[in-house]
């Protein structure tokens, strides 16, 4: 190996990475595997956990493990977890991906049933698979977990406010944990600006990629430019950083 290749090497380790069959999610179990990591792919929707699943395990030669779960539901992460350790005794890095923020006419709009739903899956399911896994990992002697924020944590704008602070519970919840599982398991926040994922075909692209110009890059994400931000806190080259927040948007201002 080179010097590089140890540094962010994940032989033998097992990552779980929820919303984890497209998007930025896939992109990250992709680049976990390739550095020699078992995968665990969780969503919402067997055939496309399956799917990728297949395609990594193709692709890398390690083990990629499809569970259907919905993360906003408290009741049904135990059974991922349970499955989890059953499969492989262990998780090595948690990856809190899973996400969404619909589309709503206004803020009046809003309904209690809408924003619950994004408040459970965006918060509520983070914070209640960090600490069944986290507790696991604390016992077993260490461990990564990274929750995938946003931009609009920070920069909260009115077509996504009950999302926008969903997110920024989730950067609260990042800094508590990591002073409640360290100092064996580090918890981390990336946060991702706004990226050209399959989620994006729904936006108004050309008043997105405008927007932008603001940017310090001036342009949007392409996917796999959040790889090199989640091995750094997946691997052991963030071996002294936690409670922190890793933007990988550009250079929003």
């Amino acid at each position: 190996m080179g010097y590089a290749d140890e540094l962010f090497d994940l032989t033998d380790r097992v990552v779980m990475v929820t919303g984890g069959s497209r998007g930025l999610g896939r992109e990250m179990a992709f680049a976990a595997a390739q550095c020699g990591a078992d995968a665990i792919i969780a969503s919402r929707k067997y055939e496309s956990c399956v799917a990728t699943a297949e395609e990594i395990a193709a692709a890398t030669g390690r083990t990629a493990f499809p569970y259907q779960v919905h993360v906003g539901r408290w009741d049904e992460l135990d059974g991922l977890v349970d499955a989890a350790y059953e499969r492989f005794g262990k998780v090595d890095v948690l990856i809190n991906n899973a996400g969404m923020s619909p589309l709503y006419e206004s803020l009046g709009s809003v309904t209690e049933k809408l924003f619950d739903a994004v408040v459970n899956l965006n918060l509520k399911g983070p914070f209640r698979l960090s600490t069944l896994v986290g507790e696991r990992m604390v016992a077993d002697g260490g461990g990564s977990i990274i929750n995938v924020s946003s931009s609009g944590s920070r920069r909260p704008r009115p077509e996504q406010l009950p999302y926008s602070a969903a997110k920024a519970g989730l950067n609260a919840l990042t800094e508590g944990l990591a002073l409640a599982f360290g100092p064996t398991v580090r918890v981390n926040t990336l946060m991702p600006g706004p990226f050209l994922t399959d989620i994006s075909k729904a936006w108004d692209i050309p008043a997105t990629t405008k927007g932008a110009q603001h940017f310090a890059l001036k342009r949007l994400g392409n996917p796999p430019e959040i790889i090199g931000a989640a091995l750094f806190l997946a691997s052991d080259a963030s071996s002294y950083t936690t409670g922190s927040i890793i933007r990988c948007d550009g250079g929003i201002p």
